[in-house]
């Protein structure tokens, strides 16, 4: 896999700001972004609005959304059947991403669920996603390491890609949900993952502080890996890991990483300036 793919999330920049956002305001976002010619955008969620109430509105933002001549695939975070059943009602949605933590205490406080429990709830949610023609996304949350103490190595990750894989799924990404990842353990995971499952995708979801950027996006472009998320101006974090949110990684900045190595993005940058000018009607 040698194409280039930047997926921006807006989801995960809007999820943890607490004044809601009109939803007319994020389609008119969301709706520039789609100029932009990102292969994935990371629109929305359905979850508990209890949960994320920022999100509350994914089922009428999508219904706002001009896809004619955008080439972005759309993806929503589910958490369980009930988010899954919900989604694959939208025509719009192509990917369903399921947050899969490695680490147990994570994945209980993201989803109320112990690690045993999310697997046999991703096996329904493929079912799912399979009899309706969509695909699964599994983030794999604190795939970098966590907070918590639970233990974290490649072949702890590389056992649960495994697990996963035998359920037919094929499109990963790797989650620094707390922004922990470092130029080693990123070149230590995807060196060992991407050749051991070369008919998958994986992406990496990295979160970062504004001097360390630079570094996680060279380690894993270096290490194989062709798939990047980022948000516009690094802006959000994951509001259920812990009080203090580490930002995403910002968009603006790996195209710019990416043109300084003559690596094609594939993008309308005009779009993207456009795009960029826009986040801050949203982004205060």
């Amino acid at each position: 896999m040698n194409e280039l793919k930047l997926i921006e999330c807006p989801r995960d920049a809007m999820q943890g700001i607490k004044e809601f956002i009109p939803t007319a305001l994020k389609a008119q976002y969301a709706n520039q972004l789609l100029q932009v010619g990102f292969a994935r955008i990371d629109i929305g969620s359905f979850v508990s609005p209890k949960a994320i109430p920022q999100m509350r509105d994914t089922s009428e933002l999508l219904k706002l959304l001009d896809l004619d001549k955008t080439v972005s695939e759309l993806s929503v975070i589910v958490a369980n059947k009930r988010g899954a059943y919900d989604a694959v009602l939208f025509e719009e949605v192509d990917l369903l991403g399921y947050p899969f933590s490695i680490s147990e205490t994570f994945q209980i406080r993201n989803t109320n669920a112990t690690i045993e429990e999310s697997f046999l709830r991703v096996a329904d949610i493929q079912a799912i996603t399979l009899k309706h023609n969509k695909e699964l996304l599994i983030y794999i949350s604190m795939g970098f390491g966590n907070p918590y103490g639970d233990e974290w190595n490649a072949e702890i990750v590389e056992s649960y890609v495994s697990k996963l894989y035998s359920l037919g799924i094929r499109r990963f990404s790797l989650s620094d949900t707390i922004g922990v990842s470092s130029p080693e353990n990123i070149k230590y995971i995807f060196s060992q993952l991407i050749p051991r499952f070369p008919d998958c995708e994986f992406n990496a979801h990295l979160h970062t502080t504004p001097d360390k950027w630079e570094e996680k996006v060279h380690a894993a472009y270096q290490s194989g890996c062709r798939s990047f998320d980022g948000a516009i101006k690094g802006y959000g974090g994951c509001p259920m890991a812990k009080d203090e949110l580490t930002g995403n990684m910002p968009m603006e900045k790996m195209i710019s990483y990416f043109q300084k190595h003559e690596v094609d993005t594939g993008l309308q940058i005009e779009s993207f300036d456009k795009a960029l000018r826009d986040s801050s009607h949203i982004f205060h």
